[in-house]
């Protein structure tokens, strides 16, 4: 299993899979061209990639990188899907008398990872020896330890450098969409709501202020990354606002130091980490429930941990969490990170609070294992028809 920094990156949205991972993958394809005399590049895009890649902006996030080196075109390929994974992407190098000098298959394979035929295992990373949480469940009985120490014992602990950024990219994103008004960019034409949200909230008192305020910390993340503004993946762009709404909440509601804040991220990735490994988190090959049905699930689980919850409890909380998302599917209308995603990031923030809770009563004792229902969602997700998996061919994306 690699390390938790492939769940945590940091860039500009308004999709890891779509903007995110086409733009690695061009500046990485540069790096192969390097000292090459090119004419132009050619970069076909397939499946999923090419069904919603304008309105996720993937040619603009390609361009950005390839056009000040040479020409660059984009070639849309909707109806074919390449082998590997229905984010394929082809970039082809051409010298100047027409001679094509190089070529590359690629595919971003959700969370802005890239994968490709012949991948050196160098650059995946290798760190995690176990990948099943009933494992590190196990292991942390055994040796007194929890999720975060597993973490940091595996990674070492310059993971805390990397988590403390990532902690504060979500906080300034909160930050800036509570105090950006307007419309969201695309022809959907969608409202902020997140300064509105926030407001409202202190017109309401306990538990409905809280709630209110959840989800205007969510709707803030998701429209800073659906106006293509910097995020953090928590697994995606397009589900990371769950995780830092329930975060920054309980940090700004219950004082939780800036240390316990990052060992609750460390937990969460860990658990993304089993659900990438063992699963998917693209909503291209497994729909919304591997986005944000696993946000919520690693939502829930920091949440749990914060407030003092045991192993089982812990884990317990991610297994309902990614449980009561399974078969949701990813059908955005336009192509747009927007409608259903917002709302859904915020749902989701606050159904994290409610199986965190639902955990809390219980002795942490339950039937359904998280694996098992990772398992369960890999083969929902494949079952799913491709046109609930970020094709804009059915559901709510064929609604104007």
């Amino acid at each position: 299993m690699e390390t938790i920094k492939t769940i945590f990156k940091i860039g500009k949205g308004p999709s890891s899979s779509h903007t995110m991972g086409p733009r690695f993958a061009a500046q990485r394809f540069l790096e192969r061209v390097e000292g090459m005399e090119l004419s132009h590049i050619d970069a076909t895009l397939y499946g999923s990639l090419a069904s919603t890649g304008r309105g996720h902006l993937t040619d603009q996030a390609i361009l950005e990188v390839l056009s000040p080196r040479c020409t660059a075109n984009i070639i849309w390929c909707p109806e074919q899907t390449l082998q590997c994974h229905p984010n394929g992407m082809r970039f082809e190098a051409f010298g100047r008398d027409g001679s094509k000098l190089s070529d590359w298959e690629v595919y971003s394979v959700g969370g802005g990872a890239l994968y490709w035929d012949g991948m050196d295992d160098s650059e995946k990373n290798h760190l995690y020896e176990m990948k099943h949480i009933s494992d590190i469940v196990e292991w942390g009985y055994r040796e007194g330890r929890t999720f975060w120490e597993y973490v940091e014992m595996t990674e070492g602990p310059a993971i805390w450098d990397h988590l403390s950024n990532v902690w504060d990219t979500m906080c300034a994103a909160i930050h800036r969409g509570l105090e950006t008004e307007g419309v969201l960019p695309g022809e959907l034409k969608v409202a902020r709501k997140a300064t509105k949200y926030y407001v409202k909230a202190d017109s309401y008192v306990g538990n409905l202020s809280s709630r209110a305020k959840i989800y205007a910390y969510a709707l803030a993340t998701a429209e800073e990354n659906a106006a293509g503004g910097i995020v953090a993946t928590a697994p995606t762009c397009g589900s990371s606002a769950v995780l830092p709404a329930v975060l920054y909440h309980l940090q700004q509601s219950r004082k939780f130091s800036r240390e316990r804040i990052l060992r609750a991220l460390a937990t969460a990735g860990l658990f993304a980490n089993v659900v990438r490994t063992n699963a998917s988190i693209s909503g291209a090959e497994v729909g919304c429930q591997g986005e944000v049905g696993v946000a919520c699930a690693m939502a829930a689980a920091a949440a749990n941990q914060l407030f003092g919850g045991t192993l089982r409890q812990i884990e317990y909380s991610a297994e309902m969490g990614l449980e009561h998302h399974l078969g949701l599917t990813c059908d955005p209308m336009c192509g747009l990170v927007q409608i259903p995603c917002i709302e859904r990031n915020a749902i989701a923030a606050a159904r994290a609070f409610d199986v965190n809770f639902y955990s809390m009563l219980s002795d942490g004792t339950h039937r359904v294992s998280f694996d098992r229902v990772v398992k369960v969602m890999k083969e929902t997700g494949h079952d799913l028809p491709s046109l609930y998996r970020e094709t804009a061919e059915g559901g709510l994306a064929k609604l104007k």
